[in-house]
């Protein structure tokens, strides 16, 4: 008996810290472009529905390419698309007279994407056959091959983040911007560009994600409304606009949603973040790790 109630337990964690990677995924970009442009991009989750769509949708099925060339494509035309947004939307809304046109701008952006993707691929939804499916057995447990893929590129992905920040000079250089702008520019940094690098690795990071969560849910306009929302609470309960913080936060939200199950209705289930989340907002507004944020 005490088995099994250990084996379920395990479980609930795998999965909880993989869909809790996924929510600091988002967390992050919500802070990647924070912290260099001040704006909040409320169009995060339609990055990640439009990567899964040209992944999935145009690449792999359309085209008819391995899912690995697929990846490295999607990546490529998200580069180029965050390039388009970073020139044409970010850099002019960040020098509007008030936050709220640009966060408006953010919301738009995200509405233009839908009805685009809606007229190329269509309203219908559709998943992809025999991508990351399948189990992995340990003992009596046994792991979504997804989970494992989640788990596995987003460690990788958080890491390699931290050391680009800590050692590059382009890191580096961002993190100047993310203090004091001002200052930046007197330091010879070009804003203008930094903001543009922040809004493409943004780019970059929405489509690793759109290409993990495809096995998770049906490939649709809405596919990732529930994951961009998450992820905005995760990076508010970890500590907003500090990484380490957001990662913790995410992590923490996922296993913390799977154990929600044991003693509420799994329709409850996705209410667990926002209720967090305004707790935290009331009690605790620098979040778990403590770092405190302006966050107008």
């Amino acid at each position: 008996m005490k088995k099994t109630m250990l084996e379920s337990v395990l479980q609930l964690i795998v999965s909880g810290v993989a869909m809790g990677f996924i929510y600091a995924l988002v967390g992050i970009e919500y802070t990647l472009v924070w912290n260099s442009t001040g704006l909040l991009n409320f169009s995060h989750d339609k990055f990640i529905m439009l990567s899964a769509y040209i992944f999935a949708g145009t690449f792999v099925i359309r085209m008819g390419l391995p899912p690995a060339l697929g990846v490295l494509a999607s990546l490529l035309v998200m580069f180029l698309f965050g390039v388009l947004v970073a020139v044409g939307i970010f850099n002019p809304l960040r020098s509007m007279a008030s936050p709220i046109f640009a966060v408006m701008g953010t919301v738009v952006l995200g509405r233009i994407i839908s009805e685009l993707v809606r007229l190329i691929w269509g309203p219908i939804p559709f998943t992809l056959p025999n991508y990351l499916t399948g189990t992995y057995q340990i003992g009596n447990i046994i792991i979504g091959r997804v989970n494992v893929w989640i788990i596995v590129i987003s460690s990788l992905l958080v890491a390699s983040l931290q050391i680009f920040f800590k050692t590059t000079k382009t890191g580096k250089a961002m993190r100047c911007v993310q203090q004091n702008k001002k200052a930046a520019t007197l330091m010879g940094i070009d804003v203008s560009k930094n903001i543009v690098f922040t809004i493409v690795l943004s780019s970059l990071v929405c489509t690793v994600i759109g290409m993990l969560v495809i096995p998770l849910f049906t490939v649709d306009t809405a596919m990732a409304n529930m994951i961009g929302l998450k992820g905005f609470s995760s990076g508010v309960i970890g500590g907003f606009g500090y990484l380490p913080g957001v990662i913790a936060g995410g992590v923490f939200l996922g296993v913390l949603e799977n154990f929600s199950t044991i003693v509420l209705p799994a329709v409850y289930k996705d209410c667990v973040g926002f209720v967090l989340m305004i707790i935290f907002l009331l009690v605790r507004p620098s979040g778990i790790l403590g770092h405190r944020k302006n966050l107008r």
